[in-house]
């Protein structure tokens, strides 16, 4: 039994998994809702399900790129269950549940030549990588301003799906005619597979030790408001 947790993007959402396979889940769209309302749904999936985070086997989180915030929220959260209930503590890149849930959640009969999974970092920058279609990644995870020629590569070879909640916006600079574009967030339901595995080969993290993978270093602005 495996809690999972993703916090990375504007949607948060927290699953049960037994054996790999969902049994329930809560899914929140409302913006900057992760440091008010991770807890409460993670208490919301415990209690429908009938059992407390001392009965779970593992607990899961995303682990980033993504907002900061957010990552914030969900590694401590994760930790905090993870040290007070005694049990493991997992992570899955932000990248990974995305294209997971491509791959194994919503798959088509046709797949793409490759998948590209995009995390917005404003303007017309993303978080990135490249994938094959059967899910495996193929180049290092980057933070990326979308140009004419992005992936242009890839694009000769065949199809590519761009997929996340940046995507969208580089329909209009990505023109080429094998560029595929969907909007998606990545979902804690996209965690259980993966999670599964990886706690059968005991891939655990140091619970007092892990961090985010946040790529690009936080950067604090002055409010412009006149507050006296």
């Amino acid at each position: 039994m495996i809690l999972c947790i993703e916090t990375s993007t504007a949607v948060l959402s927290v699953a049960l998994a037994r054996d790999g396979a969902v049994v329930c889940e809560r899914v929140c769209t409302r913006p900057r809702s992760q440091a008010a309302l991770t807890a409460p749904l993670v208490k919301e999936v415990l209690d429908a399900a009938g059992i407390t985070a001392g009965a779970c086997d593992a607990v899961c989180v995303s682990a980033g790129p993504g907002s900061y915030t957010g990552l914030r929220v969900g590694v401590s959260t994760a930790k905090g269950l993870a040290f007070g209930a005694g049990i493991p503590l997992l992570s899955m890149g932000t990248l990974d549940i995305l294209v997971e849930g491509i791959c194994h959640s919503e798959r088509s009969e046709e797949s793409p030549a490759f998948i590209v999974p995009m995390i917005d970092a404003r303007r017309m920058e993303v978080y990135t990588a490249v994938y094959s279609g059967e899910g495996t990644r193929l180049t290092e995870v980057e933070a990326r301003v979308i140009g004419p020629d992005a992936f242009a590569e890839y694009l000769e070879q065949g199809e590519v799906l761009f997929v996340g909640d940046g995507a969208l916006k580089c329909r209009e600079v990505i023109t080429h005619p094998n560029a595929r574009f969907k909007e998606a967030f990545p979902l804690a339901r996209h965690m259980a597979r993966r999670a599964q595995q990886d706690f059968e080969a005991g891939k655990f993290e140091d619970v007092a030790y892990f961090e985010p993978f946040y790529l690009k270093d936080f950067i604090a602005t002055v409010s412009k408001k006149n507050l006296w």
